[in-house]
């Protein structure tokens, strides 16, 4: 049977490049599901219909056409990797990605993207332990200071031109958004290990979580 792994965390916790890592040195897949909410979010914000819970439901069919190449997010013959990491669309997606027919919808999409792979997956979110694979074999919860994720922020993206105050006050909003919304609001599952990534580097990170796999499957 596929080994599903799930990491769950905050936003800026570092999650999609630990799953990567986690997943290359494990012989697993891994299942952005971060991109497929971005590209929808992305979607969205392109037709103007953002505000529009409806509109933007009606936008899920198009992601048939979300397919991965590595770090390469493509929507048919569409590069949209530079795209969904936009400030707008990280501004938007966790509003879009909240909207419980969407999360319906996603869901199905997820759960057959990770059992794709014989030898299984590690998928990241905010509900891939509660919600998408409430059965993973190996739950993670990644955390770090809102203060580390405000540098971290900073650090990826050297263009902006955001102060630390302000993006540390975004990453404030969005925790709190995220874990007060209705459908499926971020919190650990009951039986996930919880690593907190401040000062720790990627590796140390990495290790510990391929650590918490190993003995968990063994």
């Amino acid at each position: 049977m596929p080994i599903i792994v799930a990491i769950d965390g905050p936003a800026g916790a570092g999650k999609s490049t630990i799953a990567e890592l986690c997943a290359q040195s494990l012989g697993l897949t891994r299942v952005n599901t971060g991109a497929i909410y971005r590209a929808l979010t992305l979607l969205a914000l392109e037709r103007g219909v953002g505000d529009d819970d409806g509109q933007v439901v009606a936008l899920l069919p198009e992601l048939e056409a979300l397919r991965f190449e590595g770090r390469t997010v493509y929507l048919g013959d569409r590069d949209i990797s530079s795209d969904i990491r936009t400030a707008a669309v990280t501004k938007a997606v966790s509003r879009i990605s909240a909207i419980g027919a969407v999360r319906e919808g996603l869901l199905q999409m997820q759960r057959t993207l990770a059992r794709a792979h014989p030898e299984g997956a590690v998928l990241e979110g905010r509900d891939i332990g509660t919600v998408v694979f409430p059965d993973a074999d190996v739950k993670v919860f990644l955390t770090a200071s809102a203060e580390e994720r405000a540098r971290r922020r900073l650090e990826d993206d050297e263009s902006s031109d955001a102060d630390f105050e302000e993006v540390l006050a975004d990453i404030r909003r969005r925790d709190a958004y995220d874990e007060s919304r209705e459908v499926a609001p971020l919190r650990p599952a009951e039986d996930a290990a919880i690593v907190d990534s401040t000062g720790k580097t990627k590796r140390q990170v990495v290790e510990e979580i391929v650590g918490i796999v190993r003995r968990k499957t063994a």
